[in-house]
Formats: C-alpha cells, sequence, structure tokens
C-alpha cells in the first residue's frame, strides 16, 4: 500500500461580529493580506484582487479577495449585512495555522470565531 503524503494545508476561518468599518474597507483588506503574508511567511504573487459586488441579495453584497502567493492562495468573503469575515489560507508549504488564527481574529476585532485546519494529502 502506498504511503499518502501531504499535499497542503487549509486552513478556514469564519469570523463573526466583525468591525464593520474594517470589513467595508478595500485598503484595510489589503493591510490585512499585506500584512498576514508576513505573519505566516508567504510570499505574494501577484496583485491582490478586492472586488466589491453581490448587490443582488444584502447577505452577499461586500468585498471579496483573492491572493495568489507562491504555494498557493489566500480568500476572503466579507458579509456587510453580518459584519462576517469568510477567510481560506491554502498552501503547500506549512505555516503556523494558529498564528494566522490569532491575527486574522485581531484584525478583523471578531467577537467569534471558528475554524477547521484540513491536511491535505496526495493520492
Amino acid at each position: 500500500m502506498k504511503k499518502k503524503k501531504i499535499y497542503g494545508y487549509e486552513l478556514i476561518l469564519d469570523l463573526y461580529n466583525c468591525n464593520p468599518q474594517i470589513i467595508k474597507s478595500r485598503s484595510a483588506l489589503q493591510k490585512y493580506v499585506d500584512t498576514l503574508c508576513r505573519v505566516i511567511k508567504m510570499k505574494k504573487y501577484g496583485k491582490t484582487l478586492i472586488p466589491h459586488f453581490g448587490y443582488d441579495k444584502p447577505y452577499t453584497k461586500g468585498y471579496s479577495l483573492v491572493q495568489l502567493i507562491e504555494t498557493s492562495s489566500i480568500t476572503g468573503h466579507f458579509s456587510e449585512l453580518w459584519n462576517s469575515a469568510h477567510i481560506n489560507i491554502f498552501s503547500c508549504k506549512k505555516y503556523d495555522h494558529k498564528k494566522a488564527r490569532n491575527f486574522t481574529r485581531k484584525f478583523f476585532q471578531a467577537k467569534s470565531i471558528s475554524n477547521r485546519l484540513i491536511v491535505r494529502k496526495t493520492n
């Protein structure tokens, strides 16, 4: 039987009761990505995409972000209606997921957070 190898690590963060001024600010979201990459020692690949859209339904209105990193990506979706943030950090390179979680909670001033770490393996 072939032993599976670790392919990557995905941290899934759901943050609730965030500071609305932060999740509604493109410049704050850019600062989050820039600082997070330093905190978890990842190198950005290209520009951060931070579009504001989802105007058809109140719960989808808000920013989303995509930042490619040399070992994969950071994505986020922000609900202005619910003051929530939903962030995924995936990397083939190991990183300190506890630092990422704690930094993210503090940055968005979230009152509560849930998180899951998934270790992705090869076939």
